[in-house]
C-alpha cells in the first residue's frame, strides 16, 4: 500500500524533464500551422476555382470539406488518444496533415483536393486537443496560466493573419504554396515531438483488442457534426430553409446529436465523455468559448469585408489594419498570463466580456467616411478583450477536472470553440444580406417624387451629368437615368453600411449578456484552483 500511495502521488505531482517551455512552442507550432490553414485557403478560392476548371459554387467544398472531418476528429480525440497514446497520436495527427497538404498542393484536379482536404482536416482535428491536454499536464496548476497564454497566440491571431498571408502567397506565387509552405513546419514539428515529448506515467493506453468501440456513437456522431458543418457553411449561400437540400440536412443533424447525447449518456464506453458537463464550471467554460469563438470569427469577417467593400481598402491595406490587433494579442496573453497568477479567472473572464463588448458597440460608430486610425484602434480594443477571454476560460476549465480527464476535455473545449466560429460567419454573413435588403426597402420607400428633397437632388445630380456629357447621343433622357443610377448606388451602399452597424450591435449585446455566465464557474484560487466549499 505504501509503494501504491508513493507511485500515485508521483504521477500526480509528475513534470517532464525538459524545459516545459520548449515542450511548448513545440506543440503551438504545429497548432499555429494548422489554425493559419483554416483560414489561409479562403482567399485563394478564386485562384483555386479559376485553375481547376470548377464553378465557384463548387470550389467552396474545398473550405467544406476540411470544416467537417476537423468538427468530427475533434471530440473524439481524447478517445483516439487513449487507444494511440497521446503521443503517437498527436504525431500521426501533424504526420498526416503534413503529407495531405502536400497532396493538395499537388492535387490535379477539384475533386482530388477535396478528397486531401478531407484527409488534411482528419488530421488538424487531433492537434489542437492534444496540444492544450499536453500543456495542462506540463504546467502545475498555478503556471498553465501563461502557457495557455502561448497556445492562444497561436489559435486568435492565425485567423487574423490567415486571409492576408493568403492574398500575398497567391498573388507573388500560386495558391498551391498557401499548402507546400505546411511541409518543412510539420517536418520540423514531428522531428521535435519525438525527440521532446513524452507522455505522462498516469497515462495508461488502452489495448485495442480488449476495447470495445462504439460504432453507433462512433457514426451519429460523424453524422450529426459533419451534416451540421455543411449546413452552417452552406445555409447562406442555398437560402437556408429555402432550400430542401439545407432543410433534410438539418433535420439528419438536429436527430443525429440528440441521440448521440442520450447514447453516449448511457454508454458504458462512450467517445465522447458527456459526463463532464456534469462540471459546472467546465459546462459554463464551454459556452463561453463558444461565443468566444463566434466572436471572433463573425468579427474577423466584418471587418476585413468592410473595408474592403465599404471603404475601398485592398487585402494588404486591410491587412495592415487588423496587423495591430494581432501584435496587442502578442502583448496582452503573456500579461493575462502574469495576472492569473495573482488574480481569479473570474475577474479577467469580466474585463475581457466588457472590453470586447464595448469595442463592439464602438464599431457602431463606423460610417463611410471613417478613416484608417479609427478602424485599427477598434480592432486593437477588440484584441484586448479576445485576450483577456481567452486564457482565463481555458484555466478555469480544467481546474477540477482529474488530470485523466484532460485529452477528453480538451477536444470538447476546442469543438465549443470551433463550432461557435462557424455559427458567428453564418449568423454575421446572413445578417449582412437579410439587413442590406431590410435596409434597402426602408430607403427606397423615401425615393418618390412626392420627396422634394429627392426631386432636387435627382435634377441637380442630371445637370451635373449634362454638363459633363456633352457629346453625340447624350442628351436630357441619359442623364436622368445616370442619376437614377447614382441615386441607386447611393442607396445600396447606405443600406449595406447600415447592416454592418446592425451586425456590430448584435454581437456586442450577445457578448454583453454573457457576463452574469462569468458567476456560473466556480470561485478559484489564483492560477485557477477551484476554492474548496
Amino acid at each position: 500500500m505504501g509503494a501504491a500511495s508513493i507511485t500515485t502521488n508521483e504521477a500526480a505531482e509528475w513534470r517532464p524533464a525538459i524545459n516545459p517551455w520548449v515542450i511548448a512552442l513545440t506543440v503551438t507550432l504545429a497548432t499555429f500551422m494548422e489554425v493559419l490553414d483554416t483560414s489561409i485557403a479562403n482567399v485563394a478560392l478564386p485562384h483555386i476555382a479559376g485553375s481547376l476548371s470548377a464553378g465557384q459554387d463548387e470550389s467552396t467544398w474545398v473550405l467544406t470539406s476540411y470544416l467537417v472531418s476537423n468538427a468530427i476528429v475533434l471530440p473524439l480525440s481524447g478517445w483516439l488518444s487513449s487507444i494511440m497514446g497521446r503521443k503517437r497520436f498527436y504525431m500521426s495527427c501533424v504526420a498526416l496533415f503534413t503529407v495531405s497538404s502536400c497532396l493538395c498542393g499537388f492535387a490535379p484536379n477539384l475533386s482530388m483536393l477535396i478528397v486531401f482536404r478531407i484527409l488534411q482536416g482528419v488530421g488538424g482535428g487531433g492537434l489542437q486537443p492534444s496540444e492544450q491536454a499536453i500543456l495542462a499536464d506540463t504546467f502545475a496548476p498555478a503556471k498553465r496560466g501563461m502557457a495557455f497564454a502561448v497556445y492562444g497566440i497561436a489559435v486568435v491571431m492565425a485567423p487574423a493573419i490567415g486571409p492576408t498571408l493568403g492574398g500575398w502567397i497567391t498573388d507573388n506565387f500560386s495558391w498551391r504554396w498557401i499548402f507546400f509552405i505546411n511541409i518543412p513546419v510539420g517536418i520540423l514539428s514531428l522531428l521535435l515531438t519525438s525527440k521532446l515529448i513524452q507522455d505522462p506515467p498516469y497515462f495508461k493506453r488502452r489495448k485495442l483488442s480488449e476495447t470495445r468501440i462504439d460504432y453507433t456513437g462512433l457514426g451519429f456522431v460523424a453524422l450529426g457534426l459533419g451534416t451540421l458543418q455543411v449546413v452552417l457553411d452552406k445555409g447562406q449561400r442555398d437560402d437556408w430553409f429555402e432550400s430542401h437540400f439545407i432543410v433534410w440536412l438539418t433535420v439528419v443533424s438536429a436527430a443525429s446529436l440528440i441521440f448521440v447525447i442520450f447514447w453516449e449518456w448511457r454508454h458504458k464506453d462512450p467517445i465522447i465523455d458527456l459526463h463532464l458537463f456534469r462540471n459546472k464550471t467546465f459546462a459554463a467554460a464551454n459556452f463561453l468559448m463558444f461565443m468566444l469563438g463566434f466572436a471572433l470569427l463573425g468579427s474577423t469577417l466584418l471587418l476585413p469585408l468592410f473595408m474592403q467593400t465599404m471603404l475601398g481598402y485592398t487585402a494588404e491595406r486591410s491587412g495592415m489594419a487588423l496587423m495591430p490587433g494581432g501584435f496587442t494579442i502578442m502583448v496582452c496573453m503573456p500579461i493575462v498570463g502574469f495576472l492569473l497568477s495573482r488574480y481569479s479567472p473570474r475577474w479577467l473572464m469580466l474585463f475581457g466580456l466588457s472590453m470586447l463588448s464595448w469595442s463592439l458597440f464602438h464599431m457602431t460608430g463606423f460610417d463611410l467616411g471613417v478613416d484608417f486610425h479609427t478602424v485599427m484602434m477598434a480592432r486593437v480594443f477588440q484584441s484586448m478583450g479576445l485576450a483577456f477571454l481567452f486564457v482565463p476560460i481555458n484555466t478555469a476549465a480544467y481546474a477540477g477536472l482529474p488530470r485523466d480527464k484532460n485529452n477528453a476535455a480538451s477536444g470538447l473545449m476546442n469543438l465549443a470553440r470551433n463550432i461557435g466560429g462557424s455559427v458567428g460567419i453564418s449568423f454575421v454573413a446572413t445578417g449582412l444580406a437579410r439587413r442590406a435588403q431590410f435596409h434597402q426597402v426602408q430607403l427606397v420607400e423615401k425615393l418618390s417624387a412626392a420627396n422634394p428633397q429627392f426631386e432636387s437632388r435627382l435634377h441637380g445630380m442630371a445637370g451635373v451629368f449634362s454638363g459633363a456629357g456633352a457629346g453625340p447621343g447624350f442628351g436630357a433622357g441619359t442623364a436622368l437615368q445616370h442619376a437614377y443610377a447614382m441615386m441607386q448606388a447611393n442607396v445600396v451602399r447606405q443600406a449595406t453600411m447600415l447592416a454592418y452597424i446592425d451586425n456590430f450591435w448584435v454581437l456586442g449585446v450577445a457578448i454583453g449578456c454573457l457576463i452574469p455566465a462569468v458567476f456560473l464557474i466556480k470561485k478559484s484560487k489564483p492560477g485557477g484552483e477551484i476554492v474548496a466549499h
